[in-house]
C-alpha cells in the first residue's frame, strides 16, 4: 500500500532527532525539489549525512531511498499546480536535449509498467470485456483522450461500446443509468485526478458492473473500486503528464480483446472494409 509521506512526518514529528527534524522540515517545505534529489544531495542540503537520510526514510517502512523518492514523486503530481509543474520540469531538463530526455523517460516508464503490471488482472479484464453485454468507458480531462481512443478502437470490434461523455455531473449519471452486473466499466484516471470520475466508478460498482481501472497507482482514487486494476506508469512532462505507458497498455488491451473475439471480429472487419471501399473512406491513390 502506498504511504502518505507528509502525513507520516506529521504523525511522527515528536520522536524525531535534530537531524531528522531538519530532513522532515525540508521535505515538507520543498517536496517538489526533494523528490528529485539523491539521498546524498538531500543530506548535503539540510546538513546531515547520507546515511542519516536513508535511515530516516527506512523508519517509515520504505525498503530504501529509491522507493521513498518514487512515492514523493507521486505525491507532487497530485499536489503541484500547473505553474509549479512547469518550474519543476524546466529545472530538471535545464539546458539539456528536451527530445532526448522526454523520450528516454517515456521508454523507462514503459519498462517499469511492463515489469509491474498484474498479468492476471490484464487477462481477467480482457475476459470481462469480451463477455460483457455492454462496455462502458469513462475518462476525464487528459484521460478523456485515452478513453476516446479506446472507444474508437473497441467500436471497430463491437457495437456494444458506450463512451461516457463527461460534459456535466448530472448528465454523466444519466448516461450510466442502465449499467448492470452484465456490463464491464472501464475507468481511466491519471493525475491530477478528477473527483467526478471516482463518483462515476463508485456508481458503476454499486450497480454490479465489472470495474476495470487503468491508473497510475494502487492508491489512486478509482483503484479501490476495481475488480481488475491495471497500473501504468506516468509522470510529469511539464504542465501535462506523459501518458505513453497508459496508451501502450490500452493498445495491448485492444489487441487482446480483438484476438479473443476471433472469427466474430474477422467477419465484422471484412464487412467494414467493404463499406469503407464502397464509400471511399480511405485514400488508396498513394502507396
Amino acid at each position: 500500500m502506498k504511504k502518505d509521506i507528509l502525513k507520516l512526518i506529521d504523525e511522527n514529528a515528536a520522536s524525531f532527532s535534530k537531524g531528522q527534524r531538519q530532513i522532515a522540515n525540508y521535505i515538507k517545505e520543498h517536496y517538489d525539489k526533494a523528490a528529485y534529489m539523491t539521498a546524498a544531495k538531500l543530506g548535503a542540503e539540510v546538513g546531515v549525512s547520507e546515511s542519516t537520510v536513508v535511515r530516516f526514510v527506512m523508519e517509515f517502512g520504505f525498503e530504501g531511498y529509491p522507493e521513498f523518492r518514487r512515492e514523493l514523486m507521486a505525491l507532487i503530481r497530485s499536489k503541484l499546480t500547473a505553474v509549479q509543474r512547469v518550474e519543476v520540469t524546466n529545472n530538471l531538463i535545464g539546458d539539456g536535449d528536451v527530445l532526448d530526455k522526454i523520450l528516454n523517460a517515456d521508454i523507462e516508464k514503459i519498462k517499469r509498467t511492463l515489469d509491474g503490471i498484474d498479468r492476471q488482472a490484464f487477462d481477467a479484464a480482457v475476459r470481462a470485456i469480451v463477455d460483457a453485454k455492454t462496455v462502458y468507458i469513462m475518462g476525464m480531462r487528459s484521460s478523456s483522450y485515452l478513453a476516446g481512443f479506446l472507444n474508437y478502437s473497441f467500436r471497430i470490434i463491437s457495437d456494444n461500446v458506450r463512451l461516457i461523455q463527461t460534459t456535466s455531473g448530472s448528465d454523466t449519471f444519466e448516461q450510466m443509468m442502465s449499467v448492470s452486473e452484465n456490463d464491464a466499466f472501464i475507468a481511466i484516471s491519471f493525475p491530477r485526478y478528477s473527483k467526478s470520475i471516482a463518483r462515476g466508478v463508485e456508481f458503476a460498482k454499486s450497480m454490479g458492473a465489472d470495474v476495470i481501472a487503468i491508473t497510475d497507482s494502487e492508491n489512486a482514487p478509482i483503484a479501490s473500486y476495481a475488480d481488475q486494476l491495471l497500473v501504468a506508469q506516468s509522470d510529469m512532462a511539464s504542465f501535462a503528464d506523459s501518458l505513453v505507458a497508459p496508451m501502450a497498455v490500452i493498445n495491448a488491451l485492444i489487441v487482446a480483446v480483438a484476438r479473443e473475439c476471433g472469427d466474430r471480429f474477422s467477419e465484422r472487419l471484412h464487412r467494414l472494409e467493404s463499406v469503407w471501399d464502397e464509400y471511399n473512406v480511405y485514400d488508396k491513390t498513394h502507396n
